[in-house]
């Protein structure tokens, strides 16, 4: 019917109207277009998580033993003392000041526990020299328990060490690939306690939303109420979405969970600006955009050198010494100051490329960009790493 209405009033107006009309026609079309490429869709799986369903941190310390002349020295005596203390509890009992052994090392293991984890449960460790070991390659890590910060082991780790890297050669003559005092041990830790949460007495179900934003909570609720065809959702801040009456029954939660996880939501990109200045890297949102502003940018250099002369005496003279006398030379260049205008709504890419065009480096850039920010001109949060 709209198509029809459109092609009626094409007929009556005359050339110019009718050429005005289908571009104001297409200018709105080319508007929600604009509007929909802001925002995109995401399963809410995606972006959402289950409050109290985390990883946990654990560590341990122990000992690497088998490598070939790479260990500790005996200037680590905490390596010697854990030594001592294991092979004392193996029935061996040495004197920790007379051992001198170069194939031990002693290292700290990490590994995360995951949510739901069973005993039985195989995870991947990483190992860390503790000591002043050259490398750990060819290692095998001893029984090593794994702690979380409530001081209750969780884990168990042991097994051969995979390095990523290689150390040949010897002296002035040697080659090093990658870092050879951090290895990993897949499948090296074995769960010896059950940490999962019990889903089946819960009536109620927090979604919290790994970046915060109060439209995606609105939408997040909304598409879970449409869903389950009731208000069973409601967006609690910016982070939180909380889910109401659930059957506190075995399989409840995971069936709601299969559910709804894969319903489309709608997340409008943040304006967002992240600099890096120790790499000089820049990374922008596409919905950045800046105010009327000027910019003067110009560059200062100045360079010092200095070189050596010698200055000895006449041939046949009695008197006098050789000297090395310092010449110090200053050259300062200061070049001309570049100027960009930039008009209103213009884009963070817009600015880059102009910079760019100028010979600007991306430390200037990042400079710039922070100077933009202090002077207003920047409609986005700036993020420095």
């Amino acid at each position: 019917m709209a198509v029809k209405f459109l092609n009626r009033m094409l007929r009556k107006l005359e050339g110019q109207k009718r050429l005005f009309l289908l571009a104001a026609v297409w200018g709105l079309s080319s508007l929600s277009l604009f509007a929909a490429e802001t925002v995109h869709k995401v399963l809410l799986r995606d972006i959402t998580q289950i409050e109290g369903v985390r990883d946990n941190q654990l560590v341990g310390y122990g000992l690497v033993a088998g490598l070939n002349r790479t260990g500790d020295t005996q200037q680590t005596f905490f390596t010697v003392q854990t030594l001592a203390n294991a092979l004392t509890r193996m029935g061996v009992q040495i004197a920790p000041g007379v051992v001198v052994v170069k194939n031990v090392a002693a290292v700290f293991v990490t590994a995360k526990l995951p949510p739901f984890a069973r005993p039985g449960m195989k995870i991947d460790v990483t190992v860390s020299s503790a000591g002043d070991a050259k490398s750990l390659a060819g290692g095998l890590l001893l029984m090593t328990p794994l702690k979380a910060a409530d001081g209750t082991v969780y884990a168990v780790a042991q097994g051969a060490l995979t390095l990523g890297g290689y150390s040949a050669g010897g002296g002035g003559n040697s080659k090093t690939v990658n870092h050879l005092t951090v290895g990993r041990v897949p499948a090296g830790g074995i769960v010896e306690r059950d940490t999962a949460l019990d889903l089946s007495s819960m009536t109620r179900l927090s979604l919290l939303l790994r970046d915060p934003d109060f439209s995606a909570a609105r939408d997040v609720a909304a598409a879970i109420n449409k869903e389950m065809g009731k208000d069973v959702a409601r967006a609690v801040d910016s982070r939180r979405v909380d889910v109401l009456g659930i059957t506190a029954t075995v399989g409840a939660v995971p069936e709601l969970m299969a559910r709804i996880g894969s319903l489309p939501v709608s997340v409008h990109p943040p304006a967002k600006v992240v600099i890096n200045e120790r790499t000089g890297t820049v990374v922008m949102g596409s919905t950045v955009t800046l105010s009327a502003c000027s910019i003067l940018h110009g560059n200062l250099a100045i360079q010092i050198s200095t070189t050596y002369q010698v200055s000895q005496p006449t041939a046949f003279s009695s008197g006098g010494t050789t000297e090395v006398v310092p010449q110090v030379q200053v050259q300062a260049s200061d070049t001309p100051a570049q100027l960009i205008q930039l008009k209103e709504g213009a884009t963070v890419e817009e600015l880059v490329r102009g910079l760019q065009t100028l010979g600007a480096g991306a430390r200037d850039i990042v400079s710039i960009l922070q100077a933009i920010k202090a002077a207003g001109a920047l409609e986005a949060e700036l993020e420095v790493l």
